[in-house]
């Protein structure tokens, strides 16, 4: 069987690997049929697939408990249906393009979902979206849908105005509920690949499409994964027909419930107290006027002895508090052991009644090893810290253990929050005065949902960006407490009115507003060296191939002299390059070096896991890169000029680095 050398370069059919998946478990429900072109493909026996899967047959029209609209079956088409669309960087829209491991894609967020299949499978840790919530006057994304995969898939190849587009989704629309259940349904069947199976959906609604919202969501993540529906208070009721409502929901799904985690929150109240500490550490702030600070909000805001214990700071702004040692029970004794003072040396003062612990848990809380405390931190009072254990300055006062308040400040996440902040005040604070978004969610709901789950060093993902409320919310929470979170945001350039106030301010789509908002949050932490502030911002645009690379038998005899090249004249090595890795299932942060080897231009992505060079491809260039021994090599038809040197140029690599995977374009 002969192996194309070739890349795909567009999306993968989601219905083929479908039935490649039922074949591997039912091959005797797979058979063969001719398509439109009479060639032979393989499909699947439905009435077999039936009887395999059932024991009373359900069929025809039998009635049964489901969720049906007009549109079902196509969103479903066109879920599955490839995309012959790729990424462009854009390198003047972003921050630290280079370094940063956050993506900001601008387009339309099927299609972008449909691009991040590959490369983000089973990777995403979290998704949050607020779509739009379908009130009868709100905007949503009519898809263009198809008769079949192939008539999807080349208008999307050639066709670049066919696609998404917004309509006004009014009650009097005979399609009202249909549209947007159709619209969600394609992008939630997606997004939900893209989870870890430990990972989780948050989905913020109202209580116009909530029901029909938690039934498709049933369908696609299975009822036995939905968690719990959180309803949260806004700050300003909104006059509903009558009523001064004041609440919205958030669905949450897990993509497997039987993979156990809990949902937490932190203890009400300490959001001043994290906001404070963050400050006074940007700040580099001295640890005891620190100290005085901080106890100078616990006395403003009244707070109970199960905070204010906590009053003393560690070198890393971590608030700790002092737990008596003494044994706890009046009646009876503790153990009696020896303790030395790290500065000292001398025995410590014994409690009257014991110790609290036995000898073992003392040593192992303090790190006292082999007769040595393998940490100790003098304070700025003279006192010291070894490991989880408070020594005084001497030997004369008895040592207490430690708690840090970030170990006792959370439980169980409530089903209802009342929340403080606005979003639309939020916005304001960042653009001078000026809001242009209508009721964006505050970064408060996101810190509580994202804080929620163990979620460091994850990728989280928002296709209904907005205005980057999601991200904001994650700059922050990383400059709190020090975590890795990683954030893909997608926007559609949705265009402003020309009569509005952000038109007028030279915000002419709501992609440029999103962006604009991450890089202003960026630049209030952009003196902390360990935090990513920055974003790789890519659009969605057709592919970089001309149409002949899909349809090769399309060619006519009159095409050939226009096509010395099957790449698009107006792009470049880079935007190449993007394409490549999509179609190679690489992650689009992973870093980017560009290397000069013989005078041609060559990227190395993520070391060797990738090299490219997409300049007139000479064997200098060739015996330089297989001495790094890359894992893939790619190289474009247009970079060799003689087609045995194709071959020449895959023997060479079979003779230097015989496992590297050599492609063209």
């Amino acid at each position: 069987m002969l192996i194309s050398d070739h890349l795909k370069m567009h999306t993968p059919n989601l219905v083929d690997a479908n039935i490649e998946k039922i074949s591997a478990l039912f091959p005797n429900c797979i058979t063969e049929t001719k398509d439109e072109n009479g060639d032979l493909k393989k499909v699947v026996d439905f009435d077999l697939l039936k009887q395999e899967l059932s024991q009373v047959l359900v069929e025809g029209e039998q009635e049964r408990y489901r969720l049906d609209w007009v549109g079902k079956k196509e969103a479903i088409l066109t879920a599955n249906a490839p995309i012959a669309k790729t990424l462009r960087p854009c390198r003047e829209e972003s921050v630290n393009f280079d370094k940063t491991e956050n993506l900001f894609i601008e387009g339309d967020n099927l299609e972008a979902l449909k691009l991040l299949q590959e490369n983000y499978l089973g990777k995403v840790k979290m998704i949050y979206i607020d779509p739009p919530y379908n009130t009868g006057n709100d905007f949503i994304y009519e898809d263009d849908f198809a008769e079949s995969t192939n008539v999807f898939f080349e208008k999307s190849n050639q066709i670049d105005e066919e696609g998404n587009r917004l309509i006004a989704n009014t009650e009097s629309n005979g399609r009202f509920h249909s549209d947007w259940l159709s619209m969600m349904y394609s992008r939630l069947k997606l997004a939900r690949n893209l989870l870890k199976d430990d990972g989780v959906l948050f989905l913020s609604i109202n209580n116009y499409e909530v029901s029909n919202c938690q039934k498709i969501c049933n369908e696609i993540f299975g009822e036995k994964n939905f968690i719990e529906c959180i309803t949260w208070n806004k700050r300003i009721p909104k006059n509903d027909k009558g009523i001064g409502n004041i609440h919205e929901f958030v669905l949450i799904y897990a993509k497997n419930s039987e993979i156990k985690q809990e949902f937490t929150m932190r203890k009400d109240g300490l959001e001043d107290i994290y906001s404070l500490l963050t400050d006074l550490k940007k700040n580099n702030t001295p640890l005891l006027e620190a100290e005085k600070q901080i106890k100078k909000l616990y006395k403003k805001n009244a707070y109970d002895r199960g905070i204010t214990l906590y009053n003393s700071l560690n070198k890393e702004y971590k608030l700790w508090g002092k737990i008596n040692m003494s044994w706890p029970n009046a009646n009876t004794f503790g153990p009696r052991y020896e303790v030395l003072h790290p500065k000292t040396k001398k025995a410590v003062k014994i409690p009257e009644r014991g110790w609290r612990w036995k000898k073992e848990t003392f040593n192992e809380a303090a790190q006292y090893i082999n007769g040595e405390y393998s940490s100790i931190e003098e304070l700025h009072d003279g006192s010291f810290l070894c490991g989880r254990i408070w020594f005084s300055k001497d030997e004369n006062i008895q040592p207490s253990s430690v708690t840090f308040l970030d170990d006792v400040n959370y439980f169980l996440l409530r089903s209802i929050q009342s929340l403080k902040s606005d979003g639309g005040i939020e916005v304001e604070n960042i653009f001078g005065g000026k809001n242009y978004f209508s009721y964006p969610k505050p970064t408060s709901l996101l810190k509580i949902l994202i804080n929620s789950i163990n979620c460091d060093n994850e990728i989280i993902l928002d296709f209904f960006a907005g205005s980057s409320t999601t991200a904001h919310a994650i700059i922050e929470l990383n400059s709190e407490d020090n975590k890795k979170r990683k954030f893909i945001m997608v926007q559609l350039p949705e265009k402003t009115p020309t009569d509005s106030l952000a038109n007028q301010n030279g915000f002419f789509d709501l992609a440029q507003i999103s962006r604009e908002r991450i890089k202003r949050v960026g630049e209030k932490y952009i003196n902390i060296n360990t935090l990513d502030v920055g974003f790789r911002s890519l659009k969605i645009d057709s592919t970089n191939m001309k149409d002949v690379y899909y349809t090769p038998d399309a060619l006519k005899q009159a095409d050939m002299l226009d096509l010395a090249s099957n790449i698009k004249d107006d792009r470049t090595s880079e935007d190449l390059l993007f394409q490549v890795m999509l179609d190679w299932g690489l992650e689009l942060s992973l870093p980017i070096e560009r290397k000069n080897i013989a005078g041609k231009e060559v990227f190395y992505v993520a070391g060797n896991s990738l090299v490219a060079c997409f300049d007139d491809l000479t064997f200098d260039v060739v015996d330089e890169v297989a001495k790094d021994h890359p894992l893939r090599f790619v190289s474009a038809e247009k970079a060799i000029h003689l087609d045995h040197d194709k071959t020449n140029i895959k023997e060479r690599f079979k003779q230097l680095s015989r496992d590297t995977e050599v492609k063209f374009i």
